[in-house]
């Protein structure tokens, strides 16, 4: 029987409060040398992800680690190697980052490299690195359409980005005519619009992509075009957004809800046991939650929170 051998990694993403990373090449001599990747290496006999990643920081480039969250975790095979990454978002550091192996640096900002050709399995890593940690889900249902329309303004003003439309109260032709004056608003802001389970739509309209919720994406056999993300709940669903190659997923319901009276709830404990089971892919907390859920969200490993009343509020 042929078992694949797969070597374990510690890889750190080193991110300014500006939101800018660094990227390090890979030495002469090494597999290939002269890509580029985020810096880290392999565990020793004995090591945790965080050891290593801790020690490898520290002998590359002479910085010491001071606070790192795990983030996602990718399995990848190359000709030469599978490899399992475990990466890291390392916030806070003593040092600055110097070349000990003959290796280059380049800070980068998310959605905008400079340097090429960059590792394959880094791919979802800078995907991820553009989204943000609080992403807004719409409120025409309590708002209605006019003063959610002119909360949005206000809020694309403010710097919001990212939205994802859902509005499942209405009909599809209801739907689409929202879809519609959305984007011809957020347009001229740059602002990223996921149509919800409307994926010909989302192509059609020219929308950023499509949010999946759980029953259509165990029913997808094929990644829709564009971003994608998808609502989960358990296990399964976490394994079928891995299986398509999703961008994020929000988890939930962590609190209880106006959204969802009297369903059951993860809280933090039961959202950090399914995050840490290690996914490739940024990962919301929803239910419940505002803004000030942030710090706990992200310190179990989450990518931040996904929030519908408290995003307008």
């Amino acid at each position: 029987m042929n078992i694949t051998k797969i070597t374990h990694v510690a890889a750190g993403i080193l991110i300014q409060p500006s939101g800018q990373f660094l990227l390090g090449s890979r030495p002469e001599g090494k597999p290939y040398a002269g890509w580029w990747e985020f810096p880290g290496g392999k565990l020793e006999n004995g090591e945790t992800p965080l050891d290593a990643l801790k020690r490898e920081l520290h002998e590359e480039m002479g910085i010491t680690v001071e606070t790192a969250q795990p983030w996602l975790v990718q399995v990848f095979t190359y000709p030469h190697a599978t490899v399992r990454l475990n990466f890291f978002k390392v916030t806070n550091w003593q040092g600055e980052p110097q070349p000990h192996e003959g290796q280059a640096f380049a800070w980068q900002v998310p959605g905008a490299l400079t340097v090429d050709p960059v590792l394959p399995a880094n791919t979802p890593i800078l995907r991820g690195l553009q989204l943000p940690p609080l992403l807004a889900f719409s409120n025409v249902a309590e708002l209605g359409a006019d003063a959610w329309l002119t909360q949005l303004q206000t809020k694309l003003q403010a710097g919001l980005r990212w939205l994802v439309l859902r509005e499942p109260q209405l009909d599809a032709i209801s739907y689409a005519e929202l879809a519609q004056q959305t984007l011809a608003l957020t347009a001229s802001y740059s602002c990223n619009v996921l149509l919800h389970g409307a994926t010909d739509q989302a192509r059609e309209l020219g929308a950023a992509g499509v949010h999946l919720p759980a029953r259509q994406l165990l029913q997808t056999t094929q990644r829709p075009d564009g971003w994608c993300g998808a609502s989960v709940h358990n296990v399964t669903e976490l394994a079928k957004a891995a299986e398509l190659g999703l961008d994020y997923v929000v988890l939930g319901t962590i609190k209880p809800s106006l959204s969802h009276p009297g369903s059951a709830t993860l809280g933090w404990e039961g959202f950090s046991e399914l995050v840490s089971q290690g996914w490739p892919f940024p990962i919301y907390g929803i239910g419940g939650l505002t803004e000030f859920d942030l710090v706990e969200a992200q310190a179990a490993g989450g990518q931040g929170v996904a929030a519908l009343r408290a995003a307008w509020q």
